[in-house]
């Protein structure tokens, strides 16, 4: 417990308050289908996805609608990770030459990606090809946290609309959180992490030779794309084992700052979004003071304990 882990805290809780507020409007605005200053660059790529999957975005779905498209996403989603991991020896992008996913990790892994746990029981760095690490578990790092965020907002509309029998569409939801919300902010901070060191490669692994003399080879690969969006969407199972506390992960303290306000940025501006959908913005202040509460008494527990540093 030092002052300069306590500045390290204050900084990042600041930095989320700061950036979650006009961060909630753009939400609301996003969950509304109103324009925002994103629309004029991604509304044809939007226009372009609904045409590709049949999608009519005017037309909205009741309840029961609404949650059989989830699971139907879903469960897409499950055998084709479950079939990526299982292929991975047969498939490109596999510059260590890994086997297949074993059937009992594949199923505990795909199931674990698909519903937002993200529970790590793999070495990343071992286990997954370059190819199953981005286009299986980053990619469903985005489409688990955007459908998340599609049936939370659901819900808000079954508030908003009491007399309405629909509550949106969830291809159009899930759609736009990816494209308007988590793709443009893991963007620009995947940049910004690799300038801060975490690597962005290709690469299977370099060979180096220890101080002892020893040979060490050390994993390398796509890690900066994924460490955005596995804190961005709240989501686990980083490219290494040991997560963010890896130093290729999270290699300094400008990246941990940043990784814990990524972790927080959404659901501070969602409750803050549900404020403004409801027309009361005291109901999302409600809800951010009761999680500010749980917050602060979460780092005081884990941070408070901590022994001070023994001078020799």
């Amino acid at each position: 417990m030092t002052l300069v882990g306590w500045s390290q805290i204050v900084l990042a809780l600041a930095l989320v308050v700061a950036s979650a507020v006009p961060l909630s409007a753009f939400v609301a605005r996003v969950f509304a289908g109103e324009r925002t200053f994103l629309s004029p660059l991604l509304r044809p790529v939007e226009r372009g996805f609904y045409r590709l999957a049949g999608v009519d975005p005017a037309r909205e779905q009741d309840w029961y609608g609404y949650a059989v498209a989830m699971v139907v996403f879903t469960i897409a989603g499950f055998l084709s990770l479950y079939a990526l991991q299982r292929l991975q020896n047969l498939l490109p992008l596999n510059p260590r030459g890994f086997d297949a996913v074993p059937p009992d990790l594949a199923f505990n892994t795909s199931i674990s990606f698909i519903t937002n746990t993200n529970w790590q029981n793999y070495g990343g760095e071992t286990t997954m090809s370059h190819l199953t690490q981005m286009l299986g578990l980053t990619v469903h790092n985005f489409l688990s946290a955007a459908t998340g965020l599609a049936m939370a907002f659901a819900l808000v509309r079954g508030f908003v609309r009491s007399s309405a029998t629909t509550v949106g569409n969830f291809w159009v939801d899930v759609t736009r959180i990816s494209l308007y919300i988590l793709l443009p902010i893991s963007f620009v901070l995947a940049f910004v992490y690799v300038a801060l060191g975490v690597p962005q490669t290709l690469a299977g692994a370099v060979d180096a030779t220890t101080l002892e003399g020893a040979k060490q080879t050390i994993s390398i690969g796509p890690m900066a794309s994924q460490e955005v969006i596995k804190q961005l969407g709240t989501n686990g199972g980083g490219f290494f084992n040991a997560n963010s506390v890896h130093p290729f992960e999270n290699p300094n303290a400008w990246t941990n700052v940043l990784q814990i306000w990524s972790l927080l940025l959404i659901p501070v501006a969602s409750v803050l979004a549900f404020g403004r959908l409801v027309g009361d913005m005291r109901q999302g202040r409600a809800i951010l003071a009761t999680m500010a509460v749980f917050v602060l008494v979460g780092v005081l527990a884990v941070y408070w304990p901590r022994p001070r540093a023994i001078p020799y």
